[in-house]
């Protein structure tokens, strides 16, 4: 897949791009459903960045830091010739696309975009991968790339939890104070041996179910310091994952298949359902690090 990679009409079709260029392809379909996607035979890729809406959608806009989930496909075009890289409507499953961390076409591409929208972006390598282009994602230098992107849903930078505050009073395990960027203060006592679950707000939106893509905001905490090692927060982005398939830490996937989108939860994570033995260096996590999690489920795709 791409890493960005990336409702209602008739079916539609492009062949200019009307103050943005030419983007030159042909995008047949209504929004929402899988495009059928001509690029021309022959012909070369224009040098500049061209975006085309064939779909307002509604809602709030998308601006740097925000999450967009969309559906896509994406095209690699050079040299009179194209190949199809990727394609969430093949994968079953949307992408999670991070505004601010993307390639410049593609954060251009969603910028303002709302639910429900579809963009088509010709993005030339200058707003793509440069003059080294991305053997990883099979783009070549020189290549252009083609998106076609649905819009299902866009969470702010800022998103949190939504739902009815639930009362946690142990003194065994970490108190959250804080109704958006959590602060966590942790007990000076010797960390549970066993995942502890707790809900701090509870949601009223869908159960969580495994293989789903859960987008989220979190903060992670060593127990041993009450230091902060990761979070969205300080990231600048929502996160966004594949829940209960081996794509996260184990305790994870236990804890929040199954809960409410919308809920804030507590998780206290021990080293066999964290990143094990071996730790995780880059981030200072040790092996016999205890890890405190707070979770806001944003949504599910």
């Amino acid at each position: 897949m791409l890493p960005l990679v990336a409702v209602v009409a008739a079916p539609l079709a492009l062949s200019a791009c009307s103050g943005s260029g030419d983007v030159q392809v042909e995008v047949k379909g209504a929004a929402g459903t899988k495009p059928e996607v001509v690029i021309p035979k022959g012909d070369e890729p224009g040098k500049e960045l061209a975006l085309k809406a064939l779909a307002e959608g509604k809602g709030a806009q998308a601006r740097k830091g925000d999450m967009v989930i969309a559906d896509y496909v994406g095209y690699r075009w050079a040299k009179g010739s194209s190949k199809l890289l990727a394609s969430s409507y093949v994968d079953g499953k949307p992408g999670a696309f991070p505004t601010g961390q993307l390639i410049p076409g593609l954060d251009k591409a969603l910028e303002g975009r709302k639910p429900g929208a579809r963009v088509v972006a010709r993005i030339p390598p200058k707003d793509g991968y440069g003059e080294n282009g991305n053997p990883q994602q099979q783009v070549s230098a020189g290549d252009t790339l083609v998106y076609v992107l649905d819009v299902r849903a866009v969470y702010p930078k800022d998103a949190a939890a939504q739902g009815a505050p639930q009362p946690l009073d142990d003194p065994r395990l970490p108190k959250v104070a804080g109704a958006q960027v959590p602060q966590v203060s942790v007990p000076k006592v010797a960390p549970p041996k066993t995942l502890q679950v707790r809900t701090l707000v509870r949601g009223n939106g869908p159960a969580v179910q495994k293989g789903q893509l859960l987008a989220l905001q979190y903060a992670g905490v060593f127990w041993r310091n009450g230091q902060v090692f990761n979070s969205s927060w300080q990231v600048g982005n929502p996160y966004a994952t594949t829940i209960g398939t081996g794509q996260v830490i184990k305790g994870w996937d236990q804890a929040l298949v199954g809960q409410k989108v919308g809920s804030r939860m507590l998780l206290v994570v021990p080293p066999s359902l964290g990143y094990g033995a071996k730790g995780l260096p880059q981030a200072g996590i040790k092996g016999d690090d205890t890890l405190v999690f707070v979770v806001d489920l944003l949504g599910v795709h």
